[in-house]
């Protein structure tokens, strides 16, 4: 089958291990079913992984992606949930200190089948395209558990988004929006700042920009270059909420400034499956949809990779098979 995979690791040229062509088909273990991908969605872990954070050498080749949806074996379109966790695990998935997602320990989505665990299928509403849904299981789910699960961000809440127009950042100001909550956001492009106002954003300003005034809580995706800017934004009480460190992880802890304050800092990793049903629902409840940067044939896969990695996005790459 055709796919697009791993056969290098590189930090400083991650592309230079992009491949594209014919890998076996997956096997599907017992308790486990094949997915004929349709559609499948870009995200920097993607990325990562060509750089070698969370993938090693010995797992060479690997199928990248985390995100997918298509037709199951009973010819049902479904949604694709990418963490996998082990048989013996009950409760939170995220919490399971053996969990993996796709492109991990097991073959990715980008491909023309992915083998995945049953309970990881998830019916596709008819509201939402493939395309559409492709982008659910890993940026907005990430965005979802972010504002509402380790946040408990309500309406009438005023939050900041650091960052205006990957697929978290766009996520967050869509959920955000449609549950009825102030956004503001940060970016350095003025153009990226006026689309994230297009979205549903209340305010945008540069980064690193004094506020008009502070926020209930702050979605943190960046790390060293903003959080200063991020700690300092927040109400007494207020909440910072990490779920990536794209420019680093070290920056000076301003500790003082966070038990003075009582602000509390959490952390924040992809979420569960119930997360995802709850995600998919409010989507429809709401007739909220992804904002889709480009869509385009799996085959030109190296396009999309090469403009995540530019910064040049707005929303999600989708490649569709």
């Amino acid at each position: 089958m055709f796919a697009v995979f791993a056969t290098e690791l590189d930090a400083e040229d991650p592309l230079r291990g992009l491949s594209a062509g014919e890998r076996p088909d997956p096997d599907a273990p017992d308790g486990w079913t094949t997915v004929t991908v349709k559609a499948a969605s870009l995200n920097h872990h993607d990325l990562w992984s060509l750089r070698g954070v969370g993938l090693s050498h010995d797992r060479l080749p690997m199928i990248l992606g985390c995100d997918a949806a298509g037709i199951d074996e009973n010819g049902d379109e479904v949604v694709v949930h990418s963490v996998i966790t082990d048989d013996s695990w009950r409760g939170d998935e995220t919490l399971d200190p053996r969990r993996s997602i796709l492109s991990e320990r097991h073959q990715g989505a980008f491909a023309e089948r992915v083998a995945v665990p049953r309970r990881n299928v998830l019916p596709k509403p008819s509201e939402l395209s493939l395309e559409e849904a492709a982008c659910l299981p890993t940026a907005w789910l990430t965005a979802y558990r972010m504002l509402f699960t380790r946040g408990r961000v309500t309406p009438g809440s005023t939050i900041l988004v650091q960052g205006a127009s990957g697929g978290v950042a766009t996520a967050l100001t869509t959920l955000a929006t449609a549950a009825g909550i102030r956004v503001w956001v940060t970016s350095r492009s003025e153009e990226k700042r006026a689309r994230a106002l297009e979205l549903g954003a209340d305010q945008a300003f540069e980064s690193g920009a004094r506020l008009p005034e502070r926020v209930d809580a702050v979605m943190e995706t960046t790390g060293q270059a903003t959080w200063r800017h991020s700690l300092r934004s927040l109400k007494p009480g207020g909440t910072v909420v990490i779920s990536g460190v794209t420019t680093g992880d070290a920056p000076p802890a301003e500790l003082s400034r966070i038990f003075f304050l009582q602000l509390t800092v959490t952390g924040s990793t992809m979420g569960t499956r119930e997360e995802l049903e709850r995600l998919i629902r409010f989507c429809i409840q709401k007739d909220v949809h992804p904002v889709i940067h480009a869509s385009m044939p799996l085959s030109e896969a190296r396009q999309g990779f090469e403009s995540m990695l530019s910064g040049d996005v707005h929303g999600k790459i989708v490649f569709t098979l």
